[in-house]
C-alpha cells in the first residue's frame, strides 16, 4: 500500500449541497428558504426563546418565592487540620499566606477559617470570618482570630 493509494471509506464523505445552482438542481431559486418571511431574509438569526411575538414562555409563568442567592456570601473555607500541616508554631497568618500556600484560589473572595482538626501550635490568624469551634481552637493555644 502507498500513499497514493488511500482514500476515506465509501460513503464517508458528502459533497456539500450546492444552492442556488438553477431551477433544475433542486436547490435553486430561493435555495430552500421559501418565499419571503423572516428566514428568507440575509442576516436571520433568533434567539431560541423569541416565540414569534407571542409572550414569552418565561415571562408567561407565574413567579413566586424567593431566592437568596444575590444576597448570601460564598466563603473560601479553611480546616483548622490545613493550617496546621502548613504553618510553623507562633506564625501570623494573613490571606495572602493561605493564598501563597495554596489554601485558597481567589483572593477577591472572602475566607473562613472552619475547626475540623487538631490544632497543637500557637497561631494568629487574620481571616473574614471563623467558625465557632475553630475561635475556641485558636484561643485554647494562647492565638489569635482576628477578623478582617
Amino acid at each position: 500500500m502507498n500513499i497514493h493509494d488511500l482514500s476515506p471509506a465509501p460513503g464517508s464523505r458528502r459533497k456539500p449541497k450546492r444552492l442556488g445552482m438553477g431551477i433544475g438542481s433542486g436547490t435553486g431559486k430561493t435555495a430552500g428558504k421559501g418565499h419571503k418571511g423572516q428566514k428568507a431574509r440575509a442576516g436571520h438569526s433568533v434567539s431560541p426563546r423569541f416565540e414569534g411575538g407571542q409572550m414569552p414562555l418565561s415571562r408567561r409563568i407565574p413567579k413566586r418565592g424567593f431566592s437568596n442567592f444575590r444576597h448570601s456570601k460564598n466563603y473560601q473555607t479553611v480546616n483548622l487540620e490545613e493550617i496546621e500541616s502548613r504553618f510553623e508554631t507562633d506564625a501570623e497568618i494573613t490571606l495572602d499566606d493561605l493564598r501563597l500556600r495554596r489554601l485558597v484560589g481567589s483572593s477577591n473572595l472572602p475566607v473562613k477559617i472552619l475547626g475540623d482538626g487538631e490544632l497543637t501550635k500557637k497561631l494568629t490568624i487574620r481571616a473574614n470570618a471563623f467558625s465557632a469551634s475553630a475561635r475556641e481552637k485558636i484561643e485554647a493555644l494562647g492565638g489569635k482570630a482576628e477578623v478582617i
